[in-house]
């Protein structure tokens, strides 16, 4: 088990590693944020080829399968769109309205059941969200595009939970890779960068510790029940910080210090409850 929780804190820091790459890329070395999100996707289906099993490609004549990547493209888009102008951490932090709406979503949609002390954090960890964002009060206008890559986030969850039965984790993911990669392709090749030796280094980096991330909590979640591991998901948020401080010097002010701690704290308590 500690192995599987060891392996779970290196995944939760290397994709905000990639968000921290794209963010180079984006924010510093002037790439769009279109080919960012493009060349995600790119390379990290050429990185998983090699753990595709070979059930997955019949996986994509499903149009719910579509469906579901088509989410996942606009919401890592909306994400890169909100690292070009936005601190590691106040993204991070808005995008983690995701689970508040997977878990509304999954009560709606797939009926499951919804427990009242859980829909109370919830409603706090939306809360927490309002206090980075806070629209209309003074928050960046930019933070929306998290918000909406959240709120795809959150769609995403609950259709994987969904589709689950249709085909393994591996195949699942090489089908968002793959649809994401071809429908962005036509806005990813056209806003492709001047080439450079950093533009080249952050983008591979980027792909790699997001695909690596990914993987690592594949195998994770294959050693350890999910009650043990789901609250390790919120490490994300700490590393978003320590990088976002560490690399752009980035220090969140008190608001956000405020929601972060929200938001962390009710998933936490939230993850908790399925013990």
């Amino acid at each position: 088990m500690w192995r599987a929780v060891g392996i779970m804190f290196i995944a939760m820091s290397m994709i905000p590693a990639g968000d921290m790459a794209g963010k180079m890329l984006s924010g510093t070395l002037g790439a769009s944020p279109l080919f960012v999100a493009w060349s995600r996707f790119a390379l990290g289906l050429v990185m998983s080829l090699p753990f595709v099993p070979r059930d997955a490609w019949r996986l994509l004549r499903d149009p719910r399968i579509w469906g579901r990547g088509l989410v996942m493209s606009l919401g890592i888009t909306s994400i890169q769109m909100a690292l070009s102008t936005e601190p590691l951490a106040d993204v991070f932090a808005a995008f983690f309205i995701g689970p508040g709406i997977s878990y509304a979503l999954s009560a709606l949609v797939l009926r499951e059941p919804a427990r009242p002390l859980r829909s109370l954090l919830m409603f706090v960890g939306f809360a927490g969200v309002l206090l980075v964002v806070r629209p209309g009060l003074g928050g960046s206008p930019g933070l929306l595009w998290a918000v909406l890559a959240g709120t795809c986030y959150g769609v995403f969850l609950t259709a994987s939970r969904a589709l689950s039965g249709l085909g393994g984790p591996r195949a699942l993911l090489f089908t968002q890779l793959a649809i994401a990669t071809l429908v962005l392709a036509p806005i990813g090749l056209t806003h492709l960068p001047a080439p450079s030796l950093p533009v080249a280094g952050f983008t591979l980096a980027s792909a790699a510790f997001s695909m690596g991330g990914n993987l690592l909590l594949l195998v994770a979640y294959g050693r350890a029940r999910a009650t043990i591991l789901a609250p390790l998901v919120y490490f994300q948020l700490i590393a978003a910080v320590v990088l976002g401080w560490a690399v752009f010097g980035d220090v969140p002010d008190t608001f956000t210090w405020a929601g972060l701690v929200l938001i962390t704290g009710a998933g936490l308590a939230s993850a908790s409850l399925r013990r």
